[in-house]
């Protein structure tokens, strides 16, 4: 596992995934999200490194990397700058990055601070807590899936998550929540849930959006709607825990991009696409990077 050092001398691990093919073409930075989760749930995003190398980063607290010192460090402002850091490691000019779930607000405060180093950018199932929008399409698509037979188990769980602080047991519950997640509940799927317990990392968890005040959100905002970079947002048409009008929402967060930014719903795809339609997520991305 290679390390890079980061703004504060913090050595950071992540890996690389040669491009399958044995093509040069530059590397797509790809970030994890949880928040906090271990990087390992990305796999090789259903064959994202087909033509191009993917370099995934362990973000502070997960994976390989050291805990932050100080805690405040969890921020996704501050691993914003670990992913500059990598950057400069990498020894890249500009590059693209792509980011799943909770990372899309790492990679759009990256893009708020240095957004003429990317050259393209792919949010995957991001929410819109950045954006002070909490659309509730997520709750209508869980609703509307209650014919299938997961469904009240994954209700009677939600609902004690709620109440539950024993690690333990949060592992149990989101077990036994996790078809929610995907879109459709078969081996590939159980066997992609049952690695959730184990990559939990509480306290990076708990520090993602701390130190983050209103005025520190606005100000971050107001920057990203200068961000040029083109922009492609993926959402699950199934994805019943951000939903697609969380998607839709960030993607308004950037008025600035050229072209204007691409937001492709994949269907019969959950919030973990690369599980769910590795192949049509594939295509999107590659179709999207190979853009002039």
């Amino acid at each position: 596992m290679p390390y890079f050092r980061s703004y504060d001398d913090a050595e950071l691990a992540y890996r690389v995934l040669p491009a399958r093919d044995g093509s040069a073409a530059p590397p797509l930075v790809c970030l994890a999200g949880g928040p906090a989760r271990d990087a390992a749930y990305l796999g090789d995003l259903g064959g994202l490194n087909a033509h191009r190398p993917l370099v995934i980063p362990d973000a502070r607290g997960t994976g390989d990397s050291p805990s932050a010192t100080p805690p405040s460090d969890y921020a996704f402002p501050r691993t914003a700058e670990d992913v500059e850091a990598l950057r400069a490691h990498l020894g890249l000019e500009r590059f693209a990055l792509l980011a799943h779930d909770a990372a899309a607000a790492t990679a759009q405060a990256y893009a708020a601070a240095h957004g003429d180093r990317l050259s393209r950018l792919v949010l995957l199932c991001p929410g819109s807590r950045l954006q002070g929008e909490l659309p509730d399409d997520a709750r209508e698509i869980f609703a509307e899936r209650r014919h299938e037979p997961w469904w009240p188990d994954a209700v009677a769980a939600m609902d004690r998550l709620a109440t539950v602080s024993d690690l333990e047991e949060v592992r149990q519950l989101l077990l036994r929540a996790a078809p929610m997640a995907y879109g459709r509940w078969e081996e590939p799927q159980r066997a992609h849930a049952a690695t959730e317990g184990d990559q939990l990392n509480p306290v990076p968890r708990a520090g993602f959006w701390q130190g983050v005040d209103e005025a520190a959100r606005q100000a971050l905002l107001v920057r990203l709607r200068e961000v040029r970079c083109p922009l492609l947002v993926v959402t699950g048409e199934l994805d019943a825990l951000t939903g697609i009008r969380a998607g839709e929402v960030v993607a308004a967060s950037f008025p600035s991009a050229s072209p204007e930014p691409v937001v492709r719903t994949l269907k019969g795809a959950g919030h973990y696409p690369w599980v769910d339609e590795p192949a049509a997520l594939r295509d999107v991305v590659e179709d999207f990077l190979r853009q002039p």
